[in-house]
Order: C-alpha cells, then structure tokens, then sequence
C-alpha cells in the first residue's frame, strides 16, 4: 500500500491544515486500537479469543439508538479484522483533513496529524458503476432519504417508486444509505456518488454497490462526526 501513493512533506501539509483549521476533526478516541504498520504485513486486531483485547471492537460496533432508530450491533468476529476502524500510520501523503478511498484495498483513510491516519473498512462500486478523482463532500446528511438517479432506475424498474419524483425512500433501519450520508460534489456539481451507511455488514470489503462508498452505520456515524462539509476527497 505505501508504494499506492505519492509521499508528501508532512511539515508542509501540518502548516496548510493549521492555517484552514481543521484541527478538530484531528481528534483521535481513545477507542481506537493503534496498529504499526511499519515494516510489516497488513496489521489484523487481536485474536478473537483474547476477549480483553478485543473489547474496545465490541464497544465501538455495540448495538446504539441514534435519533429515534435502534441500530444493531455488528456481528464484527465475521468480518476480516483489517477492515476494523483503526489507526495506522497514513499511507496517502495527504493533508491532514482528506478523505481518502483506496478502492483497491477496499479502505477508506481519513487522514490525521503526525503522519497517521483513521481507517475503516469498506464496500464499493461494481465494475462499470465506480467512481475516482478528488472531490468534496459537500454536505453531510443524518438518516437522509435515498433517491436513486434516473439511470439506476432506468435499469432497475421497480425502484421508480423511490424517485426523485416520488419523494424517495424514507429514512430508517432500511434505507440504503443507512445512518449518514456525505454527498460528493466535483466542481460544485454532483457526483451522484456518497459515502454512507449500510446494514450489510458483509458487504464491506466486496464490490457491490452502484458506485457508492458504504460502511457499517457505527463507522460512517463516527466518519460523520469528525469531518466537516467541504472536506476534500480523493478516490482512487
């Protein structure tokens, strides 16, 4: 993965974030498991046997009520480890403050002080319906509607009674875009494409979607909650 991405100054990177001010999406929980990635294989979280060590996993993907919905807790001892929400050392070379999506890794960096960075598991696009380049997320929603666009629907009929026309689907345990959503705009024009919530947890780390970015509704709720509108994104 180092070897994915072209290197920065980190110096350089630490003085351009403090001058914007996104110092407080920088703060780290004392949740997350920090994992050295120096020098060695893709870091996994402790054995599953070890229920000391992995009790900060179970909190983080703990059944929780958030406005009004009662989301479920992951059943994370089914999903790979490394697609645990984890600190590591950044491997992007980008400023503090970007979202950073390595399609091919299935990960999903938000990119911290110090050269580390936050990382979360996640599901994408099929072939044919991703999506790179960088971004902005241009705002954020809680438990938002889904409207599919007209192509998806073009090719999934049945999915007209969720249109835009027709007001979408109501927020809930259901919807497709889960419990957050971060809606990517290039250029001040929309993508179409969003980072957001799902309950299938099995779907992470697999192409599946129609071009979305999804996480497990616990990651996407704590992604949602440290970066603001206008964060810069980078798809790769």
């Amino acid at each position: 993965m180092e070897n994915s991405f072209s290197r920065r100054s980190f110096m350089s990177a630490l003085s351009v974030t403090a001058a914007a001010g996104l110092a407080g999406c920088t703060q780290i929980s004392r949740n997350i498991p920090v994992i050295d990635m120096t020098g060695g294989p893709a870091p996994v979280a402790p054995p599953s046997n070890n229920g000391a060590a992995m009790g900060p996993y179970a909190s983080m993907y703990a059944a929780v009520e958030d406005e009004g919905y009662s989301i479920p807790a992951v059943p994370f001892q089914k999903i790979d480890p490394k697609y645990y929400r984890q600190l590591v050392q950044d491997p992007t070379g980008e400023m503090p403050g970007t979202v950073v999506v390595d399609t091919a890794n299935r990960f999903l960096y938000l990119v911290m002080q110090d050269g580390q960075a936050l990382r979360y598991g996640v599901g994408i696009g099929r072939a044919g319906f991703s999506w790179s380049g960088r971004a902005v997320i241009q705002w954020k929603r809680k438990w938002p509607r889904w409207t599919p666009p007209d192509e998806m629907v073009g090719r999934q009929p049945e999915l007209e009674k969720y249109s835009a026309r027709n007001g979408g689907m109501a927020p809930g345990l259901n919807n497709p875009l889960g419990a957050r959503a971060l809606y990517i705009f290039k250029d001040g024009v929309d993508t179409l494409y969003r980072i957001h919530g799902n309950p299938e947890w099995w779907s992470i780390g697999k192409a599946v979607s129609s071009g979305c970015v999804r996480m497990v509704n616990q990651d996407v709720m704590d992604l949602y909650d440290r970066v603001p509108n206008k964060t810069p994104v980078l798809v790769m």
